[in-house]
């Protein structure tokens, strides 16, 4: 079981929900590309909040997640595309299917 996870919130601009939602997307391959990235969700609740949850093993997948090519191209686009900064939090896993 990977114990250890993401839970990124963002919140679109108004007039930017499918750039986000595409953004989202697009970046399954990249998620599909990390070697210690276990699983890996976009998700989306409403009109405009997005979000991502991916689970790791260890602490060094998850700081690798957290500086890779994913985190990287958010915080570039981030003022285009969000409302406010993304909120990003560490999630412990405590059981999982």
């Amino acid at each position: 079981m990977s114990k250890l996870a993401l839970l990124a919130r963002l919140e679109a601009k108004p007039g930017k929900e499918k750039e986000v939602a595409d953004f989202l997307k697009n970046a399954l391959p990249l998620a599909q590309s990390e070697p210690d990235t276990r699983s890996w969700y976009a998700w989306q609740i409403g009109e405009s909040t997005f979000g991502i949850f991916d689970t790791f093993d260890d602490e060094e997948g998850r700081q690798a997640h957290l500086s890779g090519p994913i985190a990287q191209a958010l915080m570039q686009h981030a003022p285009e595309l969000l409302a406010k900064a993304p909120v990003i939090e560490m999630v412990t896993v405590l059981a999982e299917k």
